[in-house]
């Protein structure tokens, strides 16, 4: 079936109990913002070694393909997309599980 992608501005829409009420705790935050894309992206894969299994990371970018690019990413090296936020100042706070 075919489905509208959402703006790139957008968050998808997720029921109450599909998100979590506050973000998790992060063992890392990287600051992304101000930067295209796919640089949250190598910023990440540089450093999500460096937590431990199941450590949540933060990207916070505002670079609109980072919000669809970096869940994609997770699904493609087999960690969690655990959630993205909105962040006040504009932009995301995108958090991902370390898996392995």
């Amino acid at each position: 079936m075919w489905r509208r992608k959402p703006a790139p501005r957008e968050l998808p829409q997720e029921s109450a109990a599909a998100r979590p009420a506050a973000p998790p705790a992060t063992a890392l935050t990287i600051d992304a913002l101000g930067r295209k894309c796919p640089i949250p992206i190598i910023m990440l894969a540089d450093q999500i070694n460096t937590v431990g299994l199941g450590a949540v990371v933060a990207v916070l970018a505002d670079d609109p393909a980072a919000f669809t690019d970096i869940p994609a990413w997770c699904r493609l090296k087999s960690h969690e997309h655990v959630a993205s936020y909105e962040l006040p100042q504009g932009g995301w706070s995108i958090h991902v599980r370390r898996n392995y």
